[in-house]
C-alpha cells in the first residue's frame, strides 16, 4: 500500500483539480461566473422548492370528462360495427346516458348476432382482459360500461401522458429543476423552483390547446340561434380575439388535428405585418389537409382551438405544400405561447388544480443559513476528534475531509443536482460518515502496531484489512439511496442524491487521498513507531 501506483496519484490529482474547478464558482458572484469559461458551470448549486421558493401546484385528472370521452369513442365504435356488419344491423339512439354508451336496435331479434358482433370489444387489445361489459335490454337497447379496472388502468395512462406534455409546455420557459411526478393514480404534483408566481404555471398547464378542422355549414344565424342545427353539427363560439366574426355552425366530427403538426412557430404575415401562427404538416398530414382541402374547394372550414373558432376562411385552393399560416388576431406573445401549446400537444384529459402552494424564499434562506451553521459545527467537532484521537493521521484525515467537501459540491454543480432542506442534512451525514472510512483504516493499524509489527506492515495491514468492511458497508448505504431516488419524489430524490454523491466521493477521498498523504509522509520521515 505504501508504493502507490502512478496512475492512482495521477487519478487523485485530475479528480482534485476538476471538483475545485467544479466548486469554485460557486463561491464567486455571479458577474463573474459569467466570465468563466464554457466548460465550467456559471450557475451556481440549483436549490429545491424547498430552499429557493416557488410554487407547487397539485393536478387531478378530470374523471367523469375522460370517462365522457372514452364512451363517447365506445359509441361510435359500437355504431361502426354495426354499420359495417354485412348484412348491417339498423340501429338508432346512438349516445352516451349516465355512465354507458348505448345503440337500440330497431329490430330487437338481431340481438344475437349483435352481441356476436359487439363481443370483441369488450376485450383489450391484448387479448384476456375485459375492459367493457356489456347489457341488454328486452326493446333492442344495448348498454356497455367500462369496467372499475379499466378505468383505473386508464386514469394511470391520462396521468402518464399529462406528464409528459406538462413538462414540454414548462421546459421552453427556462424553469430549471421542474419536479414532475404521478401521485397516485389519478394525480400530479408540479413543483417549479423559482417561479413566484403560481397563475402563470396554471395558465401553462391548463391549456388544453387541441386544434381540430372542421367543415363550416353555412345557415342563418337565426335558425342558429334557435337550435334548429343540421344533424352531426354544432354551434361554436369564436375564440376570443379570433378571426371569427360570430358562432359558427361547424360539423362535429373533425376533418383534421393538430396532432400531424410537426411544427409551429410564431411569425409576422409579410404583407400586413400581422403576427401569425405559422406550421407544417407531417408526410400524412400533408397528403391528408391536401386531399381535404381539394375535395371542398370553394367551401369555409373552421379551425378550432378548444372548440372555439379562431378563423373560418374559404378554401380558394387546394393547399398541398404541408405549410401554412393561422391568422387569429395573434400578439407576439400569444403567437407565440400558442406555439409553445402545439409543439407540446394536447392534454389527454383537462386537469383541475385541487391544491396550491407557494414557498417564501426567506424560509429558504433560513433554513441554508442553518445548514451552513450545523454543517461547520459539524465540521469543528469531526476535525477536533480526528486529531485528538489519532494526532497526524487525524490531521490527514482531515485533509481527506476537504477534499471530499469539494468533490461533492464540484459534483453537485457538475451535474446540475438540485440541493434541498433534506439534501443538506444529507450533506452533513456525509461529514460525518466520511470519516468513518478512516478511523476503520487506523483501528486496524493500531492494532497491528500493538502486535508488534512495523510501521510500514501496520500501514498495510491496516488498508488491506479494511477495504472489505469499508466496500461492504458503503455499498449498503448507496444501494439505500439509490432505492431512495427511485421511488421517492422532491426534497426526498434531493437527499438521495446528495448522499449517493457524498458516499462517493467519501470513499475515494478517506481511501485514495489518505493512502496517498500517508506514503508521501511515510518516505520522508521513514518513522520507527506509528504516531497514533
Amino acid at each position: 500500500m505504501l508504493q502507490v501506483a502512478r496512475w492512482r496519484i495521477i487519478l487523485v490529482a485530475v479528480v482534485t483539480v476538476l471538483g475545485l474547478a467544479f466548486a469554485f464558482p460557486n463561491f464567486l458572484p455571479q458577474s463573474a461566473r459569467d466570465n468563466l469559461p464554457g466548460f465550467l458551470p456559471r450557475q451556481g448549486i440549483n436549490l429545491g422548492l424547498d430552499l429557493q421558493g416557488g410554487s407547487q401546484l397539485l393536478l387531478e385528472i378530470d374523471r367523469a370528462a375522460m370517462q365522457r370521452q372514452q364512451l363517447d369513442n365506445v359509441a361510435d365504435q359500437m355504431a361502426a360495427v354495426l354499420r359495417d356488419a354485412e348484412p348491417a344491423i339498423r340501429y338508432t339512439g346512438r349516445g352516451v346516458v349516465d355512465d354507458a354508451a348505448r345503440v337500440r336496435l330497431v329490430d330487437p331479434t338481431q340481438m344475437e348476432a349483435a352481441r356476436r358482433l359487439l363481443r370483441p370489444l369488450s376485450l383489450s387489445s391484448t387479448g384476456g382482459a375485459e375492459i367493457l361489459t356489456f347489457t341488454e335490454g328486452e326493446d333492442g337497447l344495448i348498454e356497455a360500461r367500462i369496467t372499475p379496472t379499466h378505468m383505473r388502468e386508464l386514469s394511470r395512462q391520462a396521468a402518464q401522458q399529462s406528464i409528459e406534455v406538462i413538462r414540454r409546455r414548462i421546459d421552453p420557459t427556462g424553469t430549471s429543476e421542474v419536479t414532475i411526478v404521478r401521485q397516485g393514480d389519478e394525480r400530479i404534483v408540479v413543483q417549479a423552483p423559482g417561479v413566484s408566481d403560481p397563475e402563470m404555471l396554471k395558465d401553462r398547464i391548463g391549456q388544453t390547446a387541441l386544434m381540430t378542422f372542421h367543415m363550416v355549414r353555412e345557415m342563418s344565424p337565426e335558425e342558429a340561434a334557435a337550435g334548429r342545427l343540421p344533424p352531426g353539427t354544432m354551434l361554436v363560439q369564436p375564440y376570443p380575439g379570433g378571426r371569427g366574426s360570430g358562432p359558427e355552425v361547424v360539423e362535429r366530427r373533425a376533418r383534421f388535428t393538430g396532432e400531424r403538426l410537426v411544427r409551429a412557430n410564431p411569425s409576422t404575415d409579410g404583407q400586413t405585418g400581422e403576427f401569425v401562427l405559422s406550421f407544417q404538416l407531417d408526410s400524412q398530414g400533408t397528403t391528408l389537409f391536401c386531399r381535404i382541402t381539394r375535395e371542398f374547394t370553394g367551401q369555409r372550414f373552421a379551425i378550432l382551438l378548444d372548440n372555439q373558432v379562431l378563423t373560418a376562411p374559404t378554401i380558394n385552393e387546394p393547399i398541398c405544400g404541408g405549410t401554412g399560416q393561422i391568422s387569429g388576431g395573434f400578439t407576439a406573445q400569444t403567437a407565440n405561447e400558442l406555439a409553445v401549446m402545439l409543439r407540446a400537444g394536447a392534454l389527454p384529459v383537462p386537469l383541475t388544480v385541487i391544491d396550491e402552494r407557494t414557498v417564501d424564499a426567506s424560509l429558504g434562506q433560513d433554513a441554508i443559513n442553518s445548514g451552513t451553521t450545523a454543517s461547520i459545527i459539524a465540521g469543528v467537532v469531526t476535525f477536533v476528534f480526528m486529531v485528538l484521537a489519532y494526532g497526524l493521521f487525524g490531521v490527514f484525515a482531515c485533509i481527506a475531509l476537504v477534499v471530499n467537501f469539494v468533490l461533492l459540491i464540484g459534483a453537485m454543480s457538475a451535474v446540475g443536482a438540485a440541493l434541498t432542506l433534506p439534501g443538506i442534512a444529507g450533506l452533513i451525514l456525509t461529514i460525518a460518515m466520511a470519516v468513518d472510512a478512516n478511523v476503520i483504516i487506523y483501528e486496524r493499524m493500531r492494532e497491528e502496531a500493538q502486535a508488534g509489527r512495523s510501521p510500514a506492515l501496520s500501514i498495510d495491514a491496516g488498508f488491506a484489512r479494511a477495504m472489505i468492511t469499508i466496500i461492504d458497508a458503503n455499498l449498503t448505504t448507496i444501494l439505500a439511496a439509490l432505492i431512495l431516488f427511485q421511488f421517492g419524489a422532491g426534497p426526498v430524490r434531493g437527499f438521495a442524491w446528495t448522499l449517493s454523491i457524498g458516499v462517493i466521493t467519501s470513499v475515494f477521498s478517506a481511501v485514495l487521498v489518505t493512502q496517498l498523504l500517508i506514503a508521501w509522509w511515510f518516505r520522508i520521515a521513514r518513522p520507527k513507531q506509528m504516531p497514533i
